[in-house]
C-alpha cells in the first residue's frame, strides 16, 4: 500500500471522526480535509478549488432562492391546507390524504423548506383533531426524502452526484484531447443525469415507502411524550404570544448558556423552556449549554415573527396556536407557474432530439453557440424573474443560502479527486468486488456488489451527512465500474439512493433534526421507525437497479 493511499485513508478517518463528534460544522471539517490533502501534495490548488465553480454546486445554491420564492408565496401551504381533513380524521386517513402529496411536492422542491413549512402546520392540525402529532412528524420527514430521490432536483445529494459526473466527464474529455485514452464516462456517453433519470427505480421505492408510512409506521411511533399544551398559556403576559423556535446553525449562542447569551437583548423574547431529545429540560435550564438540536419555548410580541421569521438564525419558528394560511394570489400563481416551467424546460432540454437540434441548427451555432437548455439554464432564469418580481427579498438574498451545505458540496469534489488520484478508491473497489467472484461469471454477482456499495454508502450517510457520504462513495462507484469494465450508471444510481436513505438516525438528514425538535422524539424513535425504511430502500434498490440499468 502506497504512502498516498495511507495518507488519504488517514485524512478520511480524521474527517469521519470529526463529523461524528461534531467538532466543527461539516463544511469546515471537509475544508480542513481538503487543505490537508493539498499540503500532502495529493491534489493541486486547481483541483482543490474546482468544486466551487461546479455547475451542480451553483445549481444547488440557486435552488435555495427558488425554494424561498415558492415558500414565501404560500402556494405549498394552500395546497396541503386543502388536503387536511377538517373533522373525523384518523391517523391512517390523514396519511392517505397528506403523505402522497408531500412526496410529490418534494420530488420537485428542496426537502428542508418542505418540512419547515409543513411541520408546524401538521402539529397544530393534529392538536385540533385530538391526534398525537408524534404519529405524523417523522413520517413527514421520510415522505420528503423518498420523494426527493425520484428526481434530479428533489435533493441536493442527487445534484451533487450530477455535478460530479459533469466534472468527471469534462476531465475525461480534456485528458482525451491531450492524447489520452477514452474515459469510462465517455465510453458510455454519460455526462450527467437527466431530470427523471432516477424516477425509473425511485417511483417504486416511493410507493413502497408510502405504503409503510401510511399503514404500518403508526405502530412504531410514540404517543405524545410531553404535553405541549402545558407550555401554551402558562404565565403568558398581555400582548405576548408563545412560539417554538428550532435553533439553526447560524444561531450565535450555540455552545453558550442563556446566562452567557442574553436571548432577550438579542431577540426581544423571553425563554420559558428548552426541549432536547424529546424532553423539556428540568432544573436550571438557564445554565445548560445550547446545541443545534434544541427547541426553545419563548414568549414574544408580534414584532418577533416579522423580524426573525425569514432569518436562518432559527430553522423554524412555530407560533403556538392556530395556523393561518398565507395569502397573496398573484404571487402564489406566479410561483407555481415558474416552478412548473422550470421543471418542464429542464426536462425537455435534456431530450436527445432537442440536443441534436441545438447542435445542428445553423442559427444557434452562429448566434448562440454556448446555449445549453439544462437545469442550470432554467434555474438561473427562474431566480432572476423571482428577484425582479420581489418573490424573495433581493436586498437580503444571501441569507437564504445554506453556506455550510454549499461549502460541503464544493469540498466534496476535491476529496473525491484525491480518493481517485491516490488509488484509495481503487483499493476499496477491489475489496468490494472481492466479496464475490460471481460478479464476472453470474448474474447474481452484481446484486452482491450493489448491496455492498449501498451498505457502505448508507453507513456513511447515517453517521455523517448525506452530501459527505455521496462524496466518499462516488469515486468508489466509478472504480467498481472501471474494474468490472461496466456501465457506471447502475453504481451511481445506487449511491444516489443509499446516500439519501438516512432514516435510522436524526443526524443523517437535516429534516430528521427538524422534526426531532418539533415532535420531541428520542434517538431510539428514529431507529425503530427508520430501520424498516432503510430495508425497503435497500432491497428495492439492489433488486431493481439491474433491471433498469444495463451493465454493458
Amino acid at each position: 500500500m502506497t504512502f498516498s493511499v495511507l495518507y488519504v485513508a488517514a485524512i478520511l478517518v480524521f474527517m469521519l471522526v470529526a463529523l461524528m463528534r461534531e467538532c466543527l460544522r461539516p463544511g469546515l471539517i471537509l475544508f480542513t480535509a481538503v487543505v490537508l490533502l493539498l499540503v500532502g501534495g495529493i491534489i493541486t490548488p486547481e483541483e482543490a478549488l474546482k468544486g466551487f465553480s461546479n455547475k451542480g454546486m451553483i445549481t444547488v445554491a440557486l435552488l435555495y432562492l427558488v425554494s424561498e420564492g415558492v415558500r414565501k408565496s404560500g402556494v405549498l401551504e394552500r395546497i396541503v391546507f386543502k388536503m387536511l381533513q377538517k373533522r373525523h380524521a384518523t391517523i391512517t386517513s390523514a396519511g392517505l390524504r397528506f403523505y402522497p402529496i408531500v412526496t410529490f411536492i418534494s420530488a420537485f422542491f428542496n426537502n428542508t423548506p418542505v418540512v419547515v413549512i409543513f411541520a408546524p402546520m401538521i402539529k397544530n392540525w393534529a392538536r385540533k383533531m385530538k391526534l398525537p402529532p408524534t404519529k405524523f412528524l417523522i413520517p413527514l420527514s421520510y415522505a420528503t426524502v423518498i420523494g426527493g430521490i425520484c428526481t434530479l432536483i428533489g435533493t441536493t445529494t442527487n445534484l451533487v452526484l450530477h455535478g460530479m459526473l459533469i466534472q468527471e466527464h469534462k476531465d475525461e474529455v480534456a485528458a482525451a484531447a491531450k492524447g489520452g485514452s477514452e474515459g469510462l464516462l465517455m465510453r458510455y456517453g454519460i455526462d450527467g443525469m437527466s431530470m427523471f433519470e432516477l424516477t425509473k427505480v425511485g417511483i417504486f421505492i416511493a410507493l413502497a415507502g408510502l405504503v409503510y408510512l401510511i399503514f404500518f409506521s403508526r405502530y412504531l411511533l410514540p404517543d405524545n411524550r410531553r404535553s405541549d399544551e402545558e407550555t401554551e398559556e402558562q404565565d403568558l403576559a398581555p400582548g405576548m404570544t408563545r412560539h417554538e423556535v428550532l435553533l439553526g446553525n447560524r444561531f450565535p449562542g450555540l455552545g453558550k448558556t442563556l446566562h452567557e447569551f442574553d436571548f432577550y437583548r438579542h431577540y426581544g423574547a423571553h425563554v420559558r423552556a428548552i426541549s432536547r431529545n424529546g424532553h423539556i429540560l428540568e432544573g436550571d435550564f438557564m445554565n445548560m449549554r445550547l446545541t443545534h438540536e434544541d427547541t426553545l419555548i419563548i414568549d414574544a410580541d408580534d414584532s418577533f415573527m416579522k423580524a426573525w421569521g425569514d432569518s436562518r438564525v432559527f430553522w423554524m419558528i412555530n407560533r403556538v396556536g392556530d395556523y393561518e394560511p398565507p395569502m397573496g394570489k398573484k404571487k402564489r400563481w406566479l410561483a407555481l407557474l415558474l416552478l412548473v416551467l422550470m421543471i418542464i424546460g429542464a426536462t425537455v432540454g435534456e431530450l436527445e432530439p432537442v440536443k441534436d437540434y441545438l447542435a445542428q441548427s445553423p442559427f444557434v451555432q452562429q448566434y448562440m453557440p454556448g446555449l445549453r437548455l439544462d437545469m442550470f439554464f432554467f434555474v438561473c432564469i427562474t431566480v432572476i424573474i423571482m428577484a425582479w418580481t420581489r418573490m424573495f427579498s433581493p436586498r437580503k438574498y444571501t441569507k437564504f443560502f445554506s453556506w455550510d451545505v454549499l461549502i460541503t458540496i464544493a469540498c466534496a469534489f476535491a476529496i473525491s479527486t484525491a480518493m481517485t488520484k491516490s488509488g484509495f478508491a481503487e483499493s476499496i473497489a477491489g475489496f468490494i468486488i472481492s466479496l464475490t467472484e460471481l460478479a464476472r461469471h453470474s448474474e447474481f454477482g452484481i446484486y452482491i456488489i450493489l448491496a455492498a456499495l449501498f451498505l457502505i454508502t448508507n453507513i456513511f450517510t447515517e453517521l455523517i451527512t448525506n452530501n459527505a457520504a455521496a462524496a466518499l462513495a462516488f469515486p468508489l462507484a466509478l472504480a467498481v465500474a472501471d474494474k468490472l469494465d461496466a456501465n457506471p450508471m447502475p453504481f451511481i444510481v445506487c449511491v444516489c439512493f443509499a446516500a439519501s436513505s438516512a432514516f435510522s438516525t436524526p443526524i443523517g438528514y437535516q429534516t430528521n433534526l427538524i422534526v426531532q425538535g418539533v415532535g420531541g422524539y428520542k434517538f431510539t424513535d428514529f431507529v425503530k421507525v427508520g430501520l424498516p425504511m432503510n430495508l425497503i430502500v435497500f432491497v428495492l434498490s439492489v433488486l431493481l437497479i439491474p433491471l433498469f440499468y444495463h451493465l454493458v
